[in-house]
C-alpha cells in the first residue's frame, strides 16, 4: 500500500542510543504481558503483533543509560499503555460506546491508590490487572510530589480519551489550539515525562516542578512526541481506525492543505517545539535555580532530566523509523542539526531571529468578525470615564511622559469596562476600569523603561517588589515609588477588603502571573527572537491580562462555586477558548501599532505570517478563522460539557457557573466593541514612540 505523504527530513539534534539490556527486557515484557492476559485470549494482540510492534526497543532506545531492572519495569509501563490504547480502540472506539467507555475509565482510578495504600480492587480484564501491578511496583521507590504528578497524567492519559471518542462519533476534527491542548493529556508523553525522573532516578525538585521552565520543557517534549507521533500514524489512524484526532489532518483540513504539505507543516511545527525545548534549557534553567535556591544535587537532578528527555526524543524517532505499527518509508532524519538551507530546522531558527523591527506595513484590513452575542453596556460608563481620568490622574500616570490625559481618554478602558461588567454597580465598575488602566499602564512602562535599556535583572527585581503592594493579611504596604506601585496599591486594598484569604491568594495568582509574563516578552526582546507559535498562544493570556479580568469575574458571582470546579478541565477550556478569541482580536487590530510603530515580536498575526511564510492580509485571514473555531469550540463546550459539570452541583453553584459562562461571552462581545471603538491602534496618534 503507498504511503499517502514522503515522510518529511525530522529534526533530532540528539542521537539515539540504544540501551545494552534489550534482549532481556524483550523478554520479560513478554512474559508479562502474558501473565496479564494480553496476548494469548485478549483477542487484541497475538504473539506475532506483540514482536512487531517491539516497546522493548523503544524503551531501549528511550531509556538508555537505564539499569536492566528499571529498564524492565518502564518496559511493562508502556506494554500496558500501548494495550489500553488499543484496547480501547477495539472495545469502546470502534463501538462509539460513551457510556460503557466511562464506566471503564471510572474504575481505573482504584487501582492507583494515594500514598502508601494498597490496591484493594479485584482486576476484571488486562488493563486493569497491569495498572494495579504496576502501580505497586513503581510508587514506593518515589516521591509523594512525584507521586500526585504522575497520578494526575496517568488520570489524563485515561479519562481524557472521552475527548476522543466525543470527537469520533460526531466526527468532529478539533481546531489546532484545542488539539494540541488536549493531546498533551491523551497522548501520554507527560507521563512519558514523569516516568523519565524515575527511569534516570533524579526527581525534579517539587519547589519548580509548577515553574514556567519545568511546565515548558513538559510541554515542549511533549507536543514533539506526539506531532512526530502523528505523522507516522497517519495512515494508520485515518485509512483504518477512522481516526480524526491527528495533527496532521487538523492542519489538513485547517489551513486547506494536501497531506504532504500539512505533514511538512507539522514538521516544521515539531521543530520549533524542539528548538523552544533548547531555548527553554539554555536561558530559563540558570535563572529558575539561582531564584530558588537550588543546590548542586538538585541542579544535578534537573539537568539529569533534561537529558533523559531528550534521549526520550531521539529514541522515540528511531523506534517510530523501525516499528511496524507505523508508515514510516522513505524518512530522513536530521541528526545533530539542519543539513542545509532547505531543512526545516534552519528556516524555523532562521525565522525566529531574523524580524526586522520597526518595518512598514500600512493599515490593517480588519475582517468581517464572528460574533454571535449581544452587546449590553452598563448606564455607569460616563460616570466611570470621568473618574478614571481622575483616578490615573491621582495615582500619577498621566504626567506626560508616558501617558497624558487626552490619550487616556481616547484609549477609553472604562467602556471596555462598561460591555464586560455590564451588570457591575458603579463602585465595581470603577474598580474593572481601573484595573484595565493600571494593567495597561504598567505593560506600557515595562518596554519603555526594561526593553530599551536591556535589564532584566532591573525587571525581575520591579517584578518582585509589587508583590509586596498585594499583602495577603491586609498589613502596610511600603512607600510607593511610581505610578505602578501606587495604582496596584490602590486597587489592591479596594478589590480585596472584602475577600476571604484563599480567594485573595488566588487572585494574587492572576496579577502576578500577569506581570511575570512581561518578563518573557523582554526575554524574547532581548534575544531578538519572535516566539514560538504554541508558547506565544499560551503566554499571551497572560500578557493580556486574560486571568485577572476573569477572576474579577468570579468573583461577582460570589462564593458559591466551589474553587474545584473552575479548574476542570470544562471551564479552563472555556476560559482558555474565550481568552484566544480576546487576543487574537487584539492582534489584528493592533498589529500596525505593534509592528511598525512599537517593534515588537509578540503579535499572532506577524508569528503566523512568519511561521506560514505568507502575507499579512492572509495571515489576518488565518488569525480570524482560529478566532471563530475557538469560539464555536466555546459553544461546543458550554453545549456539550457544561452540563456534565452541571449535574453534579447544587442548585446555587449551578447557577454561579452558568452566570459565569455567560460572562465569558459577555467578555468577548464586549472587548471585540472596545478594539472597534477606542482610539488606541488608530492613525495618526501613533508614533515611534507610542506606548505599546
Amino acid at each position: 500500500m503507498s504511503q499517502p505523504f514522503q515522510l518529511p527530513d525530522f529534526y533530532v539534534p540528539h542521537p539515539a542510543r540504544l540501551n545494552p539490556h534489550l534482549e532481556q527486557a524483550r523478554r520479560h515484557s513478554k512474559a508479562w504481558a502474558r501473565d496479564m492476559k494480553m496476548i494469548e485470549g485478549s483477542g487484541i494482540w497475538d504473539e506475532r503483533t506483540f514482536d512487531s510492534h517491539d516497546y522493548a526497543l523503544l524503551c531501549a532506545y528511550t531509556h538508555p543509560e537505564t539499569d536492566s531492572v528499571k529498564l524492565d519495569l518502564v518496559t511493562d509501563w508502556y506494554v500496558w499503555v500501548f494495550f489500553f490504547d488499543d484496547h480501547f480502540l477495539d472495545v469502546f472506539k470502534r463501538t462509539r460506546n460513551i457510556k460503557g467507555a466511562k464506566v471503564y475509565l471510572d474504575r481505573l482510578a482504584a487501582f492507583m491508590p494515594a500514598g502508601p495504600q494498597p490496591v484493594t480492587a479485584t482486576p476484571t480484564n488486562p488493563v486493569e490487572a497491569g495498572l494495579a501491578d504496576l502501580w505497586q511496583r513503581t510508587v514506593p521507590s518515589m516521591s509523594a510530589a512525584w507521586q500526585a504528578r504522575f497520578a494526575e497524567s496517568t488520570h489524563q492519559l485515561l479519562v481524557e480519551s472521552l475527548w476522543e471518542l466525543t470527537n469520533i462519533n460526531g466526527k468532529r476534527i478539533p481546531n489546532p489550539v484545542e488539539y494540541v491542548e488536549m493531546r498533551r493529556k491523551v497522548g501520554g508523553a507527560p507521563w512519558s515525562a514523569d516516568l523519565v525522573e524515575f527511569a534516570v532516578g533524579a526527581e525534579v525538585p517539587a519547589q519548580i516542578a509548577a515553574s514556567r521552565p519545568m511546565r515548558v520543557l513538559k510541554d515542549t517534549f511533549s507536543d514533539g512526541v506526539h506531532l512526530r507521533n502523528d505523522i507516522f500514524s497517519y495512515q494508520r489512524e485515518t485509512e483504518h481506525e477512522g481516526e480524526v484526532n491527528n495533527g496532521v489532518l487538523v492542519v489538513e483540513r485547517f489551513l486547506g492543505y494536501a497531506p504532504q504539505r500539512a505533514a511538512d507543516t507539522v514538521n516544521q511545527l515539531l521543530t520549533s517545539r524542539l528548538q523552544q525545548f533548547e531555548n527553554t534549557v539554555l536561558t530559563e534553567l540558570a535563572p529558575l535555580a539561582i531564584e530558588h535556591r537550588l543546590d548542586s544535587s538538585q541542579c544535578a537532578d534537573v539537568m539529569a532530566y533534561v537529558r533523559g528527555l531528550q534521549d526520550w526524543q531521539s529514541g522515540g524517532h528511531e523506534w517510530h523509523m523501525r516499528s511496524s505499527r507505523y508508515m514510516n518509508g522513505g524518512g530522513v532524519m536530521v541528526a545533530g542539526g539542519p543539513r542545509g538551507l532547505g531543512t526545516s530546522a534552519a528556516r524555523v531558527r532562521l525565522s525566529a531571529h531574523t524580524h526586522l523591527p520597526h518595518h512598514h506595513v500600512g493599515v490593517t484590513g480588519l475582517p468581517a468578525f464572528h460574533m454571535p452575542y449581544r452587546l449590553r453596556i452598563s448606564p455607569h460608563l460616563e460616570s466611570a470615564r470621568a473618574n478614571a481620568i481622575a483616578w490615573a490622574t491621582r495615582m500619577g500616570m498621566l504626567d506626560g511622559w508616558l501617558w497624558n490625559e487626552r490619550a487616556l481618554a481616547g484609549f477609553d478602558f472604562a467602556l471596555c469596562a462598561a460591555t464586560i461588567h455590564w451588570r457591575a454597580t458603579a463602585a465595581d465598575l470603577d474598580v474593572s476600569t481601573g484595573w484595565l488602566t493600571w494593567g495597561t499602564y504598567a505593560d506600557d512602562y515595562f518596554p519603555a523603561v526594561f526593553g530599551r535599556a536591556r535589564d532584566m535583572v532591573g525587571a525581575r527585581l520591579f517584578n518582585e517588589r509589587l508583590t509586596t503592594f498585594m499583602p495577603l493579611d491586609g498589613s502596610a504596604t511600603p512607600a510607593a515609588t511610581n505610578a505602578i506601585e501606587r495604582g496596584l496599591a490602590d486597587l489592591w486594598a479596594r478589590t480585596t477588603v472584602a475577600m476571604p484569604l484563599d480567594v485573595r491568594r488566588r487572585f494574587r495568582e492572576s496579577v502576578h502571573e500577569m506581570t511575570s509574563s512581561w518578563l518573557w516578552e523582554l526575554a524574547n526582546a532581548i534575544q531578538h527572537r519572535v516566539p514560538d507559535p504554541i508558547d506565544y498562544l499560551e503566554m499571551r493570556r497572560l500578557t493580556f491580562g486574560s486571568d485577572l479580568t476573569m477572576s474579577l469575574a468570579r468573583l461577582s458571582h460570589g462564593q458559591l462555586v466551589p474553587p474545584e470546579v473552575y479548574r476542570t478541565r470544562t471551564l479552563r477550556s472555556l476560559d482558555n477558548a474565550a481568552a484566544d478569541y480576546a487576543c487574537l482580536a487584539n492582534d489584528i487590530f493592533s498589529y500596525q501599532k505593534e509592528i511598525q510603530f512599537d517593534g515588537e515580536f509578540h503579535n499572532g498575526v506577524l508569528i503566523i505570517q512568519r511561521f506560514l511564510d505568507i502575507d499579512t492580509p492572509a495571515a489576518v485571514a488565518i488569525t480570524n478563522d482560529l478566532m471563530t473555531r475557538r469560539l464555536q469550540q466555546f459553544e461546543h463546550l458550554a453545549a456539550g460539557e457544561l452540563p456534565y459539570v452541571l449535574e453534579d452541583l447544587d442548585p446555587p453553584a449551578r447557577q454561579g457557573v452558568v452566570g459565569y459562562v455567560e460572562h465569558l461571552r459577555d467578555w468577548m462581545a464586549g472587548i471585540l466593541h472596545w478594539h472597534r471603538e477606542t482610539h488606541r491602534y488608530r492613525m495618526p496618534g501613533l508614533t515611534l514612540t507610542a506606548p505599546r
